[in-house]
């Protein structure tokens, strides 16, 4: 049977993989147009992401879409947002290695299905891991966030953009202005694959 995002959303929703699942209320798979240009992939769910089962709910999520439709002028359902984990790790903590082993096909099968041309990893976890897979060497979110980097991976060539976690910037309000940065850089992206399809057409 051919894979898509509802197959992959109900196997994230009975996935019994790793601990998290003990902790879960909602698994949460992700959201957002199914042929999204732009791709946000972030942590793992918080508190009231686990109780709604959807991805940045919370007061990040209302940061990344408000960072979304005031600086990129799209619409949160145009684009698509999920997180490398999918289960809320117990007070937030970080997600362990073993449970990102366990978890990320899910990611992976959702960027071979959605196809991005920009994929925008929003915090050191999920830029190591996009790092990592295509043999690109990862020393930290601060040295790398706002780096326009071309990257083929799953037979995809799509263009990363890593950024700080829209949470770390509610913990450290001073880093907003580079955040802010980052999202003009990923408009400025945006608009030239637009323009580059509208040459086919």
């Amino acid at each position: 049977m051919d894979d898509n995002l509802d197959k992959v959303a109900y196997e994230v929703r009975q996935c019994t993989k790793c601990i998290l699942h003990l902790y879960r209320k909602n698994a949460v798979p992700g959201e957002g147009n199914p042929n999204a240009k732009i791709m946000f992939i972030g942590e793992a769910p918080g508190y009231n992401e686990d109780i709604q089962g959807r991805p940045f709910v919370g007061a990040a999520g209302k940061l990344l879409t408000q960072l979304i439709e005031e600086i990129l002028n799209l619409k949160r359902n145009e684009v698509f947002i999920t997180n490398i984990v999918k289960c809320r790790p117990p007070e937030n903590r970080d997600p362990k290695e073993e449970e990102i082993t366990a978890c990320s096909q899910y990611l992976d099968r959702q960027i071979i299905l959605i196809k991005p041309k920009i994929i925008v990893t929003l915090g050191r976890h999920s830029t190591s891991y996009i790092l990592n897979k295509a043999g690109i060497n990862f020393k930290g979110i601060t040295s790398i966030r706002g780096k326009i980097i071309k990257v083929k991976l799953f037979n995809l060539n799509f263009t990363l953009i890593p950024t700080y976690h829209p949470a770390a910037v509610l913990y450290n309000p001073q880093l907003k202005e580079e955040l802010i940065e980052d999202f003009k850089k990923i408009k400025e992206e945006y608009y030239k694959e637009r323009k580059g399809l509208e040459r086919f057409f």
